[in-house]
């Protein structure tokens, strides 16, 4: 291995580690929320306020990160968005619920800074897919040991208090990598600071992009409505402590392999029957989780709808890609997913007030939506565009 060949593989470690910081809300949200509502009390309703809080204040991180990674030390950024991530952690461990609202935006923005960072810089490295499937796996296998843990150990012993703490150890420890982390210079970056200011211009793509972002917007509304409760249906059926860690942990690698499998079929489905496999694999997991009556079937319904969650999100990713040529519009699927994260939870709590039937029927809705877009609506346009598929 040559010394520039250490150096990028250097550079992908440190921006995978740091990246990992912002996935980390998200992907231990279900947990997170459910030992939240153990631990003050919280309605359904509550909670999935707060899950959409913290996606507020994500949402919020990525139109910042727009305009402003390219401008500061991403050292300096990734220690200062470490510390403020940990320091809500730390703090939303300790006081009382009437503060968790606005300590859970905090998390959900600093996260997004990271996120945002860790995309920067893998979109520099020579190959690209290699490095986005460092990034992937290194996240993912972080987060399934985290998933491990946290409930069977940390939370079972000490509630919601112990799980913030360790997650806000693991991000300061994470931190550790800015370090290794490449400077703006490393990679001549040129700002050109009109063209930055111009969010006309950043804006202006193909009406069906903006159309097929939507029917992602909602597609993601619904199935992340389900996953910040996915922890909640699990326990009304009794699923112990440590098989709740297990389910959580194997789904986070059956997402990356999913994902990884993905990158190996590429367009050879065509741009309509992978929507169709995708609704396909959510009603299958969706039926399993309406008719569990105990761990095993809550397990494999858990796991198969992650699959099929998993796929939907890269196919309508790439489909929004073969919608705008210039490449534009696939900046504002962090965005969308977002929106969709803020309106999730939210409407999922009031669904489930009453039970989760009608928050299932609500992700196979939604789930449908995809289908009717692409396999109608912009089917037109996609036959005319060419093939990506971001991995």
């Amino acid at each position: 291995m040559t010394l520039n060949q250490r150096r990028t593989l250097t550079f992908m470690l440190a921006a995978s580690l740091a990246s990992t910081i912002g996935g980390l809300p998200f992907n231990t949200l279900p947990i997170l929320l459910g030992a939240l509502a153990d631990s003050f009390g919280f309605a359904p309703s509550q909670i999935g306020l707060l899950g959409s809080v913290c996606f507020t204040g994500y949402l919020l991180g990525t139109l910042v990160a727009v305009g402003f990674i390219d401008r500061c030390n991403w050292r300096f950024l990734t220690f200062g968005c470490a510390s403020g991530a940990a320091l809500a952690l730390l703090a939303s461990s300790q006081l009382p619920a009437t503060v968790q609202l606005p300590l859970w935006a905090l998390i959900g923005f600093f996260a997004a800074l990271m996120t945002c960072l860790g995309m920067r810089i893998m979109a520099e490295m020579p190959n690209k897919e290699r490095a986005f499937g460092l990034r992937q796996g290194i996240e993912l296998g972080l987060v399934a040991l985290v998933l491990f843990v946290l409930p069977s150990v940390v939370i079972a012993h000490f509630h919601y208090a112990g799980a913030a703490l360790v997650l806000a150890a693991m991000i300061v420890l994470l931190s550790l990598s800015a370090f290794a982390l490449p400077r703006r210079s490393d990679f001549a970056v040129k700002v050109d600071v009109a063209k930055d200011r111009s969010l006309q211009g950043r804006f202006r793509f193909p009406v069906p992009a903006y159309w097929a972002l939507g029917f992602f917007f909602v597609f993601g509304a619904g199935q992340i409505g389900l996953w910040a409760f996915l922890e909640r249906l699990g326990h009304g059926l009794n699923v112990e402590p440590a098989q709740m860690g297990v389910v959580f942990a194997v789904l986070k690698l059956l997402g990356g392999g999913a994902a990884l499998v993905l990158a190996l079929v590429g367009d050879r489905l065509g741009s309509r029957w992978p929507h169709v496999l995708v609704l396909a694999v959510i009603g299958c997991g969706l039926l399993l989780l309406a008719y569990a009556q105990g761990f095993a079937m809550y397990a494999l319904g858990a796991w198969i709808w992650e699959v099929g969650f998993c796929w939907g999100c890269i196919y309508q990713t790439a489909a929004v890609a073969r919608l705008d040529p210039s490449g534009r519009a696939i900046m504002l699927i962090p965005a969308a997913f977002a929106l969709s994260s803020m309106v999730g939870p939210a409407v999922a709590g009031q669904w489930v007030a009453d039970g989760f039937t009608g928050l299932l029927w609500l992700a196979l809705a939604t789930a449908v939506v995809p289908v009717v877009a692409f396999c109608g609506v912009l089917a037109s346009r996609l036959r005319s565009s060419p093939v990506v598929i971001p991995i």
